[in-house]
């Protein structure tokens, strides 16, 4: 494909669509599959269908719209009108919204969702910003919003180098987790020495209650993949592998047909836009191990070894896969790529704080009133997610605590509500980014509990390589649970501290080093809950089930109640 032969194919399929006086859009990711929309869907082209109406609505599944928990969610656009977004829709609901709003101009009462929201107007999208006007499987679609400019600019205007100094300018870092400078890492592997390179894109996303990954991977996976070939031709690779869980099978689905339709129109492949470029790209599943999240226990399962991680250096920039120079990205890394591209580094730059730049995805979840799929400029305070675009905590109750960064994060209590978001600011808390986590509790939540939860959940995913995380997890949970039942003693405490710097200071990896921030912030924020535990065998907020004797209590009665006979 040519650079012109782009430029047509954008301009009929806005020709296209302008063809329609109105288009349906139906959000078809998993979330709203998950609630019925694909029984509306195939209710709302049946009616299409039984009316004659091909000719006049056009019915699209698009990807995420962002409000997940109000899903089945239907956009109507007619031209000269507002876009208007139905929600929790019926396959009976959908049918009275082809009727009355689309075929009358009546817009329907019952169930609407006003684009002027908050949760839309607050947030600020650069990855997300096709996802729910674009059909994520046409790749017409993906080009009439501009998709493969960036590509064919790269190839047709700029060297290797000069793409990785606008990556640099947009001070762009990875989003999965760790932070690190995205053009930083790839001049590392544009000069590392190698007669092959590889670009890997993880998608590999384990943390409870986090989909961000999912998400991007099924609303526009064309755009990743822009991004993984620019990278490509930044630092000198012709091969990728996109790594999914396999757990996402939608996502893994419209990545191989989004792969296969860029390859047959020679935008992925031998010779691209006409260059000497050569990419291609493959997929391999992941079996749902969390640690293969970090970048060498990937590399390993990629390579069809067991996902454990190895001690670096050497990093991957220098050797990964088949020990050959390896650049791994996060997928909302390479989400970011094009449109720094198109709009330049300095745009980006001017987005975010001034060590932050740029936009982050959240998946907003846990006792708050609209969970979902959010991105928000860097900087933004975590009052502003949780009372604004989030709409505030459900019933009565209060906001206790947020926890940022999965399982790897830390619990951010309701006096730093005004801090801005960013990876500095957190890491100061005693948490992290992560990929994008982010679980808000309310004042009925035990934060025992929730450190106890997360414990359980590391203690499983640990590969069990190096002996801190192994064993050192396995011992903070049952401290945790210790506390949680009403058998720790004060002491406890100090060693559970003790315990959790050690796990942090030694493991091996990531999972290890980070398992045992939830712990820490929660001593650190809401150690008076700890001390009601221990102290008056109580939990503040009646979640944790206290056993009837302590255990310390009973060992130092034993002997007593053996002499008098005393039933135990």
């Amino acid at each position: 494909m040519t650079r012109e032969e782009l430029r047509n194919m954008a301009r009929q399929e806005k020709e296209k669509r302008s063809a329609f006086p109105c288009r349906l859009l139906v959000c078809y990711s998993s979330p709203c599959l998950s609630s019925g929309a694909e029984a509306v869907y195939k209710a709302l082209a049946a009616a299409i269908q039984e009316r004659n109406l091909e000719a006049e609505v056009d019915i699209i599944r698009t990807g995420c719209v962002g409000p997940c928990s109000r899903g089945p969610l239907v956009t109507v656009c007619r031209k000269g009108c507002e876009d208007i977004i139905y929600q929790h829709v019926t396959p009976e609901f959908v049918v009275q919204i082809l009727e009355k709003h689309v075929i009358e101009n009546k817009p329907l009462e019952e169930n609407l969702l006003p684009g002027d929201l908050p949760f839309f107007t607050k947030q600020l999208k650069v990855v997300l910003a096709n996802s729910a006007t674009i059909d994520p499987e046409s790749l017409e679609s993906y080009v009439s919003t501009g998709g493969f400019t960036a590509l064919s600019k790269v190839l047709e205007e700029m060297t290797p180098e000069q793409v990785v100094e606008e990556i640099k300018k947009s001070g762009l870092r990875g989003r999965g987790g760790g932070g690190f400078p995205t053009g930083l890492k790839w001049d590392l592997v544009r000069k590392a020495k190698g007669e092959k390179k590889y670009i890997v894109a993880n998608g590999d996303e384990g943390d409870p209650g986090a989909y961000m990954d999912r998400t991007t991977m099924e609303s526009d996976p064309f755009l990743v993949l822009e991004g993984m070939a620019i990278a490509a031709y930044a630092v000198g690779a012709d091969q990728g592998y996109f790594y999914v869980r396999a757990e996402y099978p939608l996502a893994a689905e419209r990545l191989a047909k989004a792969i296969k339709k860029a390859e047959k129109a020679e935008i992925l492949g031998n010779r691209i836009f006409g260059s000497s470029f050569n990419f291609r790209v493959d997929i391999r599943l992941g079996a749902g191990a969390f640690v293969c999240g970090e970048e060498t226990g990937l590399l390993t399962s990629i390579m069809g070894r067991r996902g454990q991680p190895y001690p670096r250096p050497p990093f991957p920039a220098n050797s990964g896969l088949w020990g050959s120079p390896t650049l791994i990205n996060n997928v909302e890394t390479f989400g970011n790529i094009a449109p720094i591209i198109n709009r330049g580094g300095d745009w980006y730059a001017s987005i975010g704080t001034e060590k932050s730049k740029g936009t982050k995805i959240f998946a907003l979840a846990g006792e708050i009133n609209n969970t979902g799929l959010i991105e928000v400029p860097m900087g933004i305070t975590l009052r502003e997610i949780v009372y604004e675009i989030g709409g505030g905590i459900p019933g009565h109750a209060e906001f206790k605590a947020a926890q940022t960064g999965g399982p790897s994060g830390g619990c951010i209590p309701a006096d730093y509500l005004d801090t801005p978001i960013d990876y500095e600011n957190l890491a100061a808390l005693g948490s992290i980014m992560g990929s994008g986590g982010l679980v808000i509790m309310n004042d009925r939540s035990c934060m025992v509990d929730v450190a106890r939860f997360f414990m359980d959940f590391c203690r499983d995913e640990s590969c069990g390589k190096c002996i801190p995380c192994r064993v050192g997890t396995s011992q903070m949970l049952g401290l945790l649970e210790k506390i949680c039942n009403g058998s720790a003693v004060m002491e406890d405490l100090e060693k559970l501290r003790e315990l959790a710097e050690m796990v942090q200071d030694t493991s091996l990896c990531g999972l290890g080093f980070t398992s045992p921030n939830p712990t820490l912030s929660t001593l650190r924020y809401f150690r008076e809950e700890y001390e009601t535990h221990i102290r008056d065998r109580k939990c503040p907020v009646g979640v944790c089930v206290m056993s009837e004797v302590p255990l310390r209590e009973l060992a130092a009665e034993l002997p007593r109640r053996i002499r008098e006979g005393v039933k135990l």
